[in-house]
């Protein structure tokens, strides 16, 4: 059963201590409420994808606090992707897929493929509990597969809150999801039209 806390700076202490532990937290970020654990936690995600009915081929998002952190989980990102999309972008609400480190990070994470879609969300406290945490968060949207995204607290499903073991309150800014682009392919690819419009204007996009 969740837990519920008012006070700031203890609700992000106790959510930490949790996901250390391997629990599963509820918190707000920029776009979406996100629902996540540590990425090294196998058990952990693996409890994640049981909780939310996710299809173990679906790929989940990751927030990290920093590029440094995105970094020790991918494989080196070129320059021009971070000119072109991290420079402008981050943080804020674009996901970019990359080629992963697949030793680093759980099968389930990435669908069995070898690629991660990362962001820096643009939310203070959401970027707290991950630098607090010191690890990426598996970051997708606090619903069961297939159903609506939750971008108020009221919209948070009851059912799925009683899952979870802690909630950090909070309010989303933007309530829009994400752009997601595919940067792990040549010419990059829009997968997802989101909270912000990215022209895809680049050397990459011209071979």
């Amino acid at each position: 059963m969740f837990e519920f806390m008012y006070n700031m700076e203890q609700s992000i202490e106790k959510a930490v201590q949790i996901l250390e532990d391997g629990g599963i937290v509820i918190f707000p970020t920029d776009t979406a409420f996100g629902i996540g654990c540590r990425i090294d936690d196998e058990k952990a995600v693996e409890r994640l994808f049981k909780l939310r009915k996710r299809p173990s081929e679906k790929a989940t998002p990751v927030l990290v606090d920093t590029v440094k952190m995105a970094q020790d989980f991918v494989k080196p990102i070129p320059q021009e992707i971070i000119d072109t999309l991290i420079e402008p972008y981050w943080p804020g609400a674009l996901t970019i897929v990359l080629p992963c480190k697949t030793e680093k990070v759980p099968s389930l994470v990435c669908g069995g493929g070898a690629t991660l879609g990362v962001r820096i969300p643009n939310h203070p406290l959401a970027r707290s509990l991950i630098r607090n945490l010191g690890i990426p968060l598996l970051g997708p949207s606090a619903n069961f597969a297939g159903e609506q995204t939750p971008f108020t607290f009221n919209e948070l499903n009851p059912e799925l809150v009683k899952l979870v073991d802690y909630i950090v309150a909070g309010e989303c800014t933007l309530k829009q999801p994400s752009t997601v682009i595919d940067c792990s392919v040549t010419p990059w690819k829009i997968l997802r039209e989101g909270a912000i419009t990215v022209e895809l204007r680049s050397k990459n996009q011209d071979v």
